[in-house]
């Protein structure tokens, strides 16, 4: 078998060759152990992750081509995390996915990986896992639905969720009409179809030159897919013949490029977190303020929900992801390539737009400095992030009164109760919601506002919050605050009726106390109490060791590439 890694495993006639070949016969053929490559497809296919549920139809096709191009193909069912479905918040399990599914990789006789993904936090883990061991890896991203319809119009998943919801509680829709929403809003296979936290790391997965050009972006149901998928089988032997890993293709100039596409496309705040902690599985240069500095200028160019109108399929139809990227061309580093070996941008050539409503031109912008903002100041020494593009401009500048509250089961509580002390002007304040206290860091940051606001009108607040929100959220949201509050951070300072100032444009976000005054309080009890040191298993783990949002919440054990080797025979 000659020098490949599997041959670690199957060549020569001794005792633990035998056993690694013999156990393997079982439908591979002799010929399987005669030198060619083994490669795993890492398959997060689950019938728990909705939105990666036809992952085995996609792997089979993976199958073919690394057939075809002379491989073996080897399905490796991985880690599966359902945003909808895993409790408490599937941000707690993500590092979890990324270390099984790295030991997995190390721990078994294959070459190189195939990697899908789906779901918000399938894609991040995997490359994760692949940036770790750093053996020649490709992705398919599982791809985005098809656009369901409600009373004639066109539903964006997640995004008509808030939207919907906030007005039954506003009474301006019945609760029978949103659950007859409930069948409409997921018409077909794929994950969802707004500009959410799914699409954006499909989308940047090929940005960051990880997928086959051209592939990301593709609807599920949509036989282009599996077309591509037979394609990136193939491109995956060819891969592991010229040892081409993730440190070869993921640069610092990858990443920086993924930032000027997260504002472009209007795409997720989760991608920061997820970024963060790639960069940081390889060893590259990348901080949050790299998403200020890079990304802040670049023109909104994408007109898809929650930031605009359009969604998922539509973005396909008008020229998709490389068509977007041909815009802002000059703000690409021209060297970054991609798993073919080849530049990025040199696959942006033939990129044609065919629908300027979608996709407007560099010129036309939907909004322009559209990229994440990071803030700093006496609430968030360590930065937090904000989507100005989500937000309301006119709350980018604000200053109004604090309503805290120290837990989401408080929020859950009060906000409700008609004499809750809130008008427009305040800012509602949710703790406890970081990488340790919750623990996890679950997508809350987009409060639901206050019945009696919402039956006054009002349709936005500024927020703030330790914790996240869901890609396809919208609002004047500032999230990640870090550090956050159960690590004592300021926030965990803050009382109900402080003056809370927000400028977006100067990048500051402060309480207006004085700096003694501040110092010599005390946490809230109340918050204290809701955080309880988890006492065994993965949270004891994550709770101890998991690092903040503004370094990507990866565990500290984790930093850095631990490559392929192991040493050890197991017999």
């Amino acid at each position: 078998m000659g020098t490949s890694r599997s041959a670690q495993w199957y060549a020569g006639a001794d005792r633990n060759a035998y056993i690694h070949r013999a156990w393997m016969r079982r439908g591979l053929p002799s010929g399987a152990f005669d030198g060619r490559p083994h490669i795993a497809i890492a398959n997060t296919a689950s019938d728990l992750t909705p939105c990666n549920a036809h992952l085995d139809e996609v792997a089979e096709s993976v199958k073919q081509g690394i057939w075809e191009a002379g491989g073996v193909p080897l399905n490796l069912p991985v880690v599966s995390l359902g945003e909808t479905q895993v409790r408490p918040t599937a941000m707690l399990w993500r590092n979890m996915a990324a270390m099984a599914t790295e030991e997995m990789l190390r721990a078994n006789p294959i070459d190189g990986v195939v990697l899908l993904g789906g779901c918000d936090k399938t894609i991040p883990a995997l490359l994760m896992a692949a940036a770790s061991v750093d053996m020649p890896a490709v992705v398919v991203p599982g791809g985005p639905m098809l656009t369901g319809t409600f009373r004639g119009v066109p539903l964006g998943c997640g995004t008509d969720v808030w939207k919907l919801s906030e007005e039954v509680r506003a009474g301006t829709l019945s609760a029978a009409e949103f659950l007859r929403s409930e069948s409409s809003m997921i018409r077909s296979k794929g994950h969802c179809n707004t500009m959410g936290t799914a699409s954006t790391m499909g989308l940047l997965a090929e940005v960051l030159g990880m997928t086959m050009p051209g592939l990301a972006g593709t609807p599920a149901p949509d036989s282009r897919l599996l077309e591509g998928a037979h394609e990136t089988g193939r491109l995956a032997v060819e891969m592991i013949a010229v040892g081409r890993r993730p440190s070869t293709v993921l640069s610092r100039g990858s990443f920086l490029n993924a930032v000027v596409a997260l504002a472009a496309i209007g795409g997720s705040t989760n991608a920061v977190v997820h970024l963060l902690a790639i960069a940081g599985r390889l060893g590259v240069e990348l901080t949050l303020d790299d998403f200020d500095r890079t990304g802040s200028g670049v023109p909104l160019l994408v007109d898809l929900q929650p930031a605009g109108r359009f969604l998922m399929d539509d973005l396909y139809r008008a020229g998709g992801l490389h068509a977007v990227l041909r815009e802002v061309r000059d703000l690409l580093d021209p060297d970054a390539i991609t798993v073919t070996g080849r530049p990025l941008v040199d696959g942006l050539d033939d990129a044609k737009t065919y629908d300027r409503e979608v996709i407007r031109p560099r010129e036309k912008p939907l909004r322009e400095d559209a990229g994440i903002a990071v803030l700093y100041g006496n609430l968030a020494p360590g930065g937090a992030v904000i989507k100005p593009a989500a937000a309301s401009p006119h709350l980018l500048r604000h200053r109004g009164p604090a309503v805290v509250f120290d837990s989401v089961e408080d929020l859950h509580a009060r906000l409700d109760d008609p004499a809750l002390d809130v008008t427009a002007d305040s800012v509602l304040i949710l703790r406890g919601c970081g990488p340790k206290g919750y623990p996890g860091m679950p997508e809350v940051a987009n409060l639901p506002l206050p019945p009696r606001l919402l039956a006054q009108g009002v349709r936005d607040m500024v927020r703030i919050c330790d914790g996240r929100m869901s890609g396809t959220a919208y609002g004047t949201v500032v999230l990640h605050v870090a550090p956050e509050a159960a690590a004592g951070g300021p926030l965990a300072l803050v009382r109900t009726g402080d003056m809370i100032v927000l400028d977006v444009e100067n990048r500051r976000l402060d309480v207006d106390v004085p700096a003694g005054e501040l110092a010599a309080r005390l946490p809230s009890p109340a918050m204290t109490e809701a955080f309880a040191r988890p006492s065994r298993g993965w949270e004891r783990l994550y709770v101890d060791t998991v690092g903040q949002a503004n370094t990507g919440a990866d565990l500290d054990f984790l930093a850095g590439s631990s490559g392929d080797e192991v040493p050890r025979e197991s017999h």
